[in-house]
């Protein structure tokens, strides 16, 4: 149990860079604080000890804003940031070296007997206020965004978006674990391959009405000169790029 609890202090200096010295980190960093009674409260809970391990996670949540299960199985190495908010089931297990933000929630989706909460696998990161929802697998190296709901299996080297959660693979690329902003937006990707869909179309359409106004119309000289004489159609007056669309594509809202 030291050496755990000797890798949880390391690993703040390592993954947050606000951290100044191990006073600091002892006294000031909640997620520490909450996995110390955890370990305890958690070794108390596997050896029968009645009653004191809730007790003792019960103090911990209202020191800390942390909840966590006696029941739960944290590796080593697990860096809760900030932490405000985050629950982590009896059931649930967390690899070694995951991250977790605030609000995240490793929970349950109902009262099943046994194993119900996610099993999360190492080098995790698990973004402010994603949740995590029944005995589903996240495999190693896995990304989840922030504001993620997460119901499903998802495997080893990928990222998930989204409510519900979407996989986006990202095969032989590296992410630094702190790189958690630097996540793809499926949603404003999808939106824009529809717009430039239906512009194709519309510039197609706009071409079909040119050359059947021009089939139709007679040709003398007096209409060519008048033809010539009037301002060409702009093309993009349907053109669906308008501020809103742009802005949002640029990423403003998302």
């Amino acid at each position: 149990m030291l050496s755990t609890l000797r890798t949880d202090f390391h690993i703040i200096f390592e993954r947050d860079p606000a951290a100044r010295n191990w006073l600091e980190v002892l006294f000031c960093y909640p997620g520490l604080q909450a996995l110390l009674f955890h370990r305890l409260a958690h070794w108390l809970h596997i050896i029968g000890i009645p009653f004191i391990p809730r007790l003792m996670s019960h103090i911990a949540r209202f020191l800390t804003g942390i909840e966590i299960h006696p029941g739960a199985a944290i590796g080593q190495g697990v860096f809760i940031d900030h932490g405000m908010g985050v629950v982590i089931g009896e059931t649930a297990i967390v690899g070694d070296y995951a991250l977790i933000y605030q609000g995240v929630t490793l929970g349950g989706t109902g009262k099943e007997i046994g194993k119900r909460h996610p099993t999360v696998g190492e080098n995790v990161v698990v973004g402010a206020g994603a949740k995590v929802l029944g005995n589903i697998q996240i495999g190693n190296n896995v990304r989840i965004g922030a504001g993620s709901v997460v119901l499903r299996d998802v495997p080893s080297n990928c990222t998930v978006v989204g409510v519900p959660g979407r996989i986006i693979y990202r095969s032989g690329v590296r992410v630094a674990p702190l790189e958690h902003n630097n996540l793809p937006d499926s949603e404003a990707e999808v939106i824009r391959a529809l717009v430039d869909r239906i512009e194709s179309l519309e510039e197609q359409i706009q071409t079909l009405q040119r050359n059947l106004s021009a089939d139709k119309t007679p040709v003398f000289a007096g209409n060519l000169n008048a033809q010539e004489d009037e301002p060409a159609h702009d093309a993009s007056w349907c053109n669906l790029r308008d501020k809103a669309i742009q802005q949002f594509l640029d990423g403003a809202g998302i």
